[in-house]
C-alpha cells in the first residue's frame, strides 16, 4: 500500500528574516509571517487528512503545524529532524568571515568530505547518520498519511536520503519557509510529488 509523506520546513522566524544563523542550538519561535505561513499551509492542506505528526523538537516546528496538533492528530518529536548544529556560528548575524568559513564546509560536503564541520557543529556525516535512523523509521510506520516538519539544512539531507543519493547532493534541493516535499513510498522507495511547493502561500501578500 502506498504511504503518502508530506514533508515542510517551518514557517519564518524573526531569525530567518534578520539572516541570523540558528542552527539546532537555537530555539525561536515563529514571527507574523511564520504564523501566517502556518496558517495558509493549514487551510490548503488540512483536507489531506494526516494521520500523525512528526516534527523536530524545536518549536518552530511545532508552531508551523500547531493547528493539525490542535484537531488532534498524534503528535511525536524526533531529535533526529533538528535542524543542523552550526556551532560557533549559531546566535549570530553572518559576517563576510563566516560566509567563509560556512562556504568551505559546505564545499567540502559537495566534494565528498561529510566530515567537515563549523567548529563546535555537526558533520554532515553526523546528520546523514541521524536522519537514517528517522528514514528506517518512517518506512516501517504503518499510517498511510503522515506530516513531518523540519528544518533547511535537515531537510536537504534527509531528501537525499529519501531519493537514495549522496548527502553531496544536498544544495540541489531547495527549502523556503513552509516549502513543502510530498514523497510516496510505496516499500522500495521514495518518489517525490512535489519538491519546495509554494502553492498554498498563493494568497498571501507577503
Amino acid at each position: 500500500m502506498e504511504k503518502l509523506v508530506y514533508i515542510v520546513r517551518h514557517g519564518q522566524t524573526d531569525f530567518n528574516l534578520k539572516g541570523i544563523v540558528q542552527g539546532q542550538g537555537v530555539d525561536t519561535s515563529l514571527n507574523d509571517t511564520g504564523r501566517q505561513q502556518a496558517k495558509a499551509f493549514y487551510d490548503f492542506h488540512h483536507r489531506v487528512g494526516f494521520d500523525a505528526v512528526l516534527t523536530s523538537r524545536l518549536k518552530r516546528t511545532h508552531e508551523t503545524v500547531a493547528p493539525f496538533i490542535s484537531d488532534g492528530l498524534p503528535w511525536e518529536q524526533f531529535a533526529a529532524l533538528n535542524e543542523i548544529g552550526w556551532g560557533e556560528h549559531e546566535g549570530k548575524v553572518s559576517t563576510p568571515d563566516m560566509h567563509q568559513e560556512y562556504f568551505a564546509v559546505v564545499n567540502a560536503w559537495k566534494a565528498g568530505d561529510y566530515h567537515a564541520r563549523l567548529e563546535g557543529g555537526e558533520s554532515a556525516a553526523d546528520v546523514g547518520e541521524r536522519l537514517a535512523e528517522f528514514v528506517s523509521h518512517l518506512q516501517q510506520r504503518p499510517e498511510p498519511k503522515i506530516l513531518v516538519c523540519s528544518h533547511g539544512r535537515a531537510m536537504r539531507a534527509l531528501m537525499c536520503l529519501l531519493a537514495g543519493q549522496p548527502l553531496s547532493r544536498m544544495d540541489e534541493y531547495q527549502h523556503a519557509n513552509t516549502g513543502l516535499y510530498k514523497t510516496a513510498y510505496e516499500g522500495t522507495g521514495f518518489r517525490f510529488l512535489l519538491q519546495n511547493d509554494l502553492s498554498h502561500l498563493d494568497s498571501l501578500k507577503i
